[in-house]
C-alpha cells in the first residue's frame, strides 16, 4: 500500500514541470525558470538620500547669512520628533522626511525665554525658514534645507 501511494506521489510531482511547461507555451513564456523584478529595490536613478536619524546640526546660515552667537541648532529622532535651539528658546516639533527629498515640519513647542530684540529676531526667521522647510540634501557634513524663503545650512555637531 505504501508502494503505491508514493508511486502516485512521485508521478504527481513528475507532472508538475511538464504542466508548467504548457502553461507557459500557452501564455507565451519560455518554460522554466523565470526571473522577478523586486519593485520595491530602488532601480537607478530612483536612489533617494536617507535623512539621517539621530544626528544633531547646529545651523551656519540663513540666506547665506551667518548665525552670530549661540547658533540654533536641530535633531531629529527615530520617532519623528525634532528638538533643538532656535537661539534663544529650545523648540520641538513633528518632522517627517519625505519621498524626493523633501520635510514637512508642524508646529513648535517653545520655551518661553526672553531675550534680546536681536536674538528673538535672528529666532524668529530660523524658526520660520524651518517651519517653512520644503526640501532637503545632505553633501559631505553639511545639510541644506531650501525654504520658502530662502536656505538654511547646517554643520553636522559632533
Amino acid at each position: 500500500m505504501n508502494a503505491l501511494r508514493l508511486a502516485a506521489l512521485l508521478a504527481a510531482l513528475a507532472a508538475v514541470p511538464a504542466a508548467h511547461a504548457q502553461t507557459s507555451t500557452v501564455l507565451g513564456r519560455p518554460a522554466g525558470p523565470t526571473r522577478t523584478v523586486d519593485t520595491k529595490v530602488p532601480q537607478p536613478g530612483q536612489l533617494d538620500k536617507i535623512f539621517p536619524l539621530g544626528s544633531t546640526w547646529t545651523a551656519v546660515s540663513l540666506n547665506g547669512k551667518p548665525f552670530t552667537g549661540d547658533r540654533p541648532s536641530f535633531t531629529l529622532d527615530d520617532q519623528l520628533r525634532a528638538r533643538g535651539f532656535g537661539g534663544c528658546n529650545n523648540y520641538s516639533a513633528t518632522a517627517y522626511p519625505l519621498r524626493e527629498q523633501r520635510l514637512a515640519v508642524g508646529p513648535f513647542a517653545l520655551t518661553k525665554k526672553a531675550c534680546d530684540k536681536g536674538a528673538m529676531a535672528s529666532e524668529n526667521a530660523f524658526l520660520v525658514a524651518l517651519r517653512t522647510s520644503a526640501q532637503w540634501d545632505i553633501v559631505g557634513r553639511v545639510l541644506t534645507i531650501k525654504t520658502q524663503s530662502g536656505e538654511l545650512r547646517f554643520e553636522r555637531a559632533i
